[in-house]
């Protein structure tokens, strides 16, 4: 069983989303410790760029002030590397293809594997092309998580059938962002992931009260809750991940 299969093994996952960076690294820290002890099953970390196209305003708010700090791929690898001495729940990187080509493909995802990345998450490469990623992520044992969105249409099966880690439901078309309710017919869409793969699938994108994570969660294998989570961050800086904490375990509570 890959690390990313054991946040979904008999339980609905809760995944919480945190842009390294913001306010400051140390806090993302304290973050990540909080929500990891408060029932987090899986964490999304963002490695910020300075054109995120998936991003709503909350969240590119978050990749400008975390730039503008001075953090950079290389403070953020030594962040993972710190966390991982007694965070153990399974962590992925989410970012854009530019910020991984500018690194190095190779040195990136071999350094993923050295400090216990378990996956990776690349919003604005579509499935046709992700074969520039492909063979080094299974080199070094990092899962390419694809993602589906209301817009794949005729292309969901053949996504889910190449699937790894876990599949990413966008909930609704557009950018990322707390949405008062989510319209998309999620249902049909699960059903057809899982006529084609046994890799489980959690929903994110518009997630932010417990009772949306309950009805996401009761339609798939967990929740992704990003911009209500960053929100905190941009709200209460250093204070929050106390914060954090109380709204994850909220959240768990709620899917369980």
């Amino acid at each position: 069983m890959s690390k990313i299969a054991s946040a979904f093994a008999n339980r609905k996952a809760f995944i919480p989303f945190l842009t390294c960076g913001d306010p400051d690294l140390e806090t993302t820290a304290a973050a990540v410790r909080a929500a990891a002890a408060n029932g987090a099953d899986l964490i999304e970390l963002g490695i910020p760029f300075s054109d995120p196209t998936a991003e709503g305003p909350v969240i590119q708010g978050a990749n400008l002030r975390a730039l503008q700090g001075g953090v950079t791929t290389d403070k953020i690898f030594d962040l993972v590397r710190e966390l991982r001495r007694d965070v153990t729940v399974p962590m992925v990187f989410m970012t854009y293809a530019n910020v991984v080509y500018s690194y190095g493909a190779e040195a990136f995802l071999s350094t993923c594997a050295e400090i216990g990345i378990d996956g990776l998450i690349l919003p604005d490469v579509p499935y046709e092309e992700k074969e520039e990623f492909l063979p080094l992520c299974h080199k070094y044992g990092v899962d390419l998580i694809s993602l589906i969105a209301p817009t794949s249409e005729n292309r969901i099966a053949m996504i889910a059938k190449e699937a790894e880690g876990f599949l990413y439901i966008v909930s609704s078309l557009g950018v990322t962002g707390v949405r008062s309710e989510i319209k998309t017919d999620l249902s049909s869409i699960i059903q057809v992931v899982r006529e084609n793969t046994d890799i489980p699938c959690a929903i994110g994108f518009g997630i932010s009260t417990p009772e949306q994570a309950r009805n996401m969660a009761a339609l798939s294998d967990g929740a992704i809750v990003g911009s209500a989570i960053v929100k905190l961050l941009e709200k209460h800086g250093r204070e929050a991940p106390a914060f954090i904490g109380e709204y994850v375990k909220s959240m768990k509570d709620a899917i369980r």
